[in-house]
């Protein structure tokens, strides 16, 4: 018992701390032991939870293509640069470098983010390309990210711009096919749950919560071919006679298929900084004008079907004016006694004025309505005009007359290629469409085959030395058109020294393929009529494109004498 006493205290408090440190440690084995296997599952959730994110995962738009299946619009994938106000203000040491890669104001930047700090998603850049983004990223700045987005691309430039339209920063359609088409075009954008490390970057990707679904792919009726040639040369044209705008339109007659459709001025789609709204509207189908004299064909038709007048019924246009009440009907030149064939052949106003009062205005009316004047023409196309066709219950005498030689009424290019088309389908309709048909297309017979074909007949005069159109012959095939030269309404009535030149026809005539208007406005050059500014585009437009589409021939024996003629001169 007193050895037991005699114990240094030092070994009992060596003692104690060691049992402490045992304890310790067995406490701190027990606790790694449970973190580790017992409530391994919670402390992962836990963790994943931190950074575990739902991002969303953009979707692929349809592209638009052509007939042929060229591309018209693409989507390709680019990289939008996104920051974290309150997580990058603690590193503005990293700004100016952040500023100089994206091609920012410095100033500008800093703004932003004061403006925005309550904000955890501000874009600093979008659609960047991926170089860019890169270059971003290896900058390791907490709280800027990137993501993953498509820039629509037009590789036919202006070109087609009017018809395909474009889309917004954020892929949506804004103008032309791409609004109208909107629902069909854009895709459906999924969602992935990932994980992503302090910087925001995607180190795993976990789950698919939801797939993106692309956008359907859309085929167009028109011809890249075609389109380009009808755009150069109708840019030509406008530059040449030095006019302030001007559209030109091509339908195929068996489908009523919008082949091309070309405005001057145009814009490039693929540089936003250049465009300006002015230039966005597809004139073509949104502008109205008074066709003039291209009305005279359905002046006639209508005479023809009413059994009162046949080609060679002869009329009375001396002098070379008519009264109507206060007002007085002019042609160029006394005409004499003519035929109704010569009257589209000449043009004659007085011919067509005295051929419409003969007959009732419902009649008139009628056949203007059935051709599709004052109706839009079906294509679907975004902000279509349906031109401008009053009752006829509200004509007097003066009003049947002008509207015979296309006065008092407003069409567009496309109302206008719409009813020429009729002509040459032998007096069926079918609705204009700017989507390609792949079946058969129905019609309605609006007038009769005879009464087409023979109008048919009449309009190849005009595309002759005597008529009013020769510069719109095409080379190896028989034309039928009308030439219009309007002019432009004015303060108090109508200008003396401003037009709209058009010229509408069709070829092969003998069984009509292709129908095309040509439209300049305002030509302030030294020719201004009809068959001298807008038939000679006329002539080049369509002799390419019968060329392209492979249409036979039907005045073979001209060509013939042509292809000798310059035998003999070479």
């Amino acid at each position: 018992m007193k050895t037991q006493q005699n114990i240094p205290s030092h070994n009992r408090r060596r003692l104690v701390l060691l049992l402490l440190f045992v304890v310790v440690v067995v406490l701190l084995m027990w606790r790694v032991v449970y973190l580790q296997v017992f409530n391994k599952d919670f402390l992962q959730n836990q963790g994943a939870a931190r950074h575990l994110r739902t991002v969303g995962v953009a979707a692929h738009r349809g592209m638009i293509m052509d007939r042929q299946g060229e591309a018209l619009a693409i989507s390709t994938p680019v990289e939008s640069v996104w920051v974290n106000p309150s997580m990058l203000v603690n590193q503005r040491q990293l700004l100016p470098k952040l500023a100089r890669i994206l091609a920012l104001d410095l100033e500008q930047i800093e703004q932003t983010l004061a403006a925005r700090m309550d904000r955890e998603f501000v874009y600093l850049r979008r659609h960047v390309n991926p170089d860019i983004a890169q270059q971003v990223l290896d900058l390791q700045a907490e709280g800027v990210f990137t993501q993953r987005e498509y820039r629509r691309y037009y590789p036919a430039g202006e070109v087609a711009s009017h018809v395909i339209g474009f889309t917004n920063i954020d892929d949506r359609g804004q103008e032309g096919i791409e609004l109208a088409y909107e629902d069909w075009l854009k895709g459906t954008p999924g969602k992935k749950r990932v994980i992503k490390d302090r910087l925001g970057r995607v180190i795993e990707d976990l789950e698919s919560i939801r797939t993106s679904r692309p956008g359907k792919d859309l085929y167009l009726s028109l011809d890249r071919r075609i389109q380009y040639l009808a755009y150069r040369e109708l840019k030509a044209a406008i530059r040449l006679n030095k006019a302030r705008s001007g559209s030109a339109v091509m339908l195929d007659v068996d489908t009523g298929e919008v082949i091309a459709a070309v405005n001057q001025p145009s814009f490039n789609p693929n540089n936003r900084k250049k465009m300006r709204s002015s230039q966005y509207r597809n004139r073509a189908v949104t502008d109205v004008f008074e066709p003039g004299s291209t009305i005279k064909p359905f002046t006639i038709a209508m005479a023809l079907e009413s059994r009162k007048y046949r080609p060679a019924t002869m009329i009375n246009t001396a002098p070379g004016l008519m009264k109507v009440g206060r007002n007085t009907i002019r042609d160029l030149k006394n005409y004499g006694v003519i035929d109704v064939t010569n009257v589209i052949t000449k043009s004659s106003n007085v011919g067509a004025s005295k051929i419409a009062l003969s007959l009732q205005a419902e009649q008139m009316w009628g056949m203007y309505n059935r051709l599709g004047f004052g109706s839009i023409t079906g294509s679907g196309f975004p902000g279509e005009s349906a031109g401008l066709l009053s009752h006829f219950s509200r004509w007097h005498k003066i009003e049947q007359a002008t509207l015979s030689f296309g006065y008092g009424l407003s069409v567009t290019p496309l109302q206008l290629a719409h009813a020429y088309s009729i002509l040459a389908a032998d007096g069926q309709s079918r609705a204009v469409s700017f989507v390609r048909q792949d079946k058969p297309v129905s019609a309605e017979q609006v007038l009769p085959a005879k009464v087409a074909r023979q109008v048919r007949e009449m309009m190849k005069t005009v595309v002759s030395r005597e008529g009013t159109g020769l510069q719109a012959s095409v080379q190896g095939y028989q034309v039928a058109g009308k030439t219009g030269t309007i002019h432009k309404t004015a303060a108090g009535g109508y200008s003396n020294d401003r037009y709209i030149a058009v010229f509408a026809g069709m070829a092969p005539a003998s069984n009509p393929r292709l129908v095309l208007v040509v439209m300049i406005n305002d030509p302030a050059g030294e020719q201004y009529y009809g068959g001298q500014v807008a038939a000679p585009v006329f002539s080049r437009v369509m002799s390419g494109a019968l060329r392209l589409m492979d249409v036979p021939p039907d005045n073979l024996p001209a060509l013939q004498t042509s292809l000798s003629i310059d035998g003999e001169r070479s």
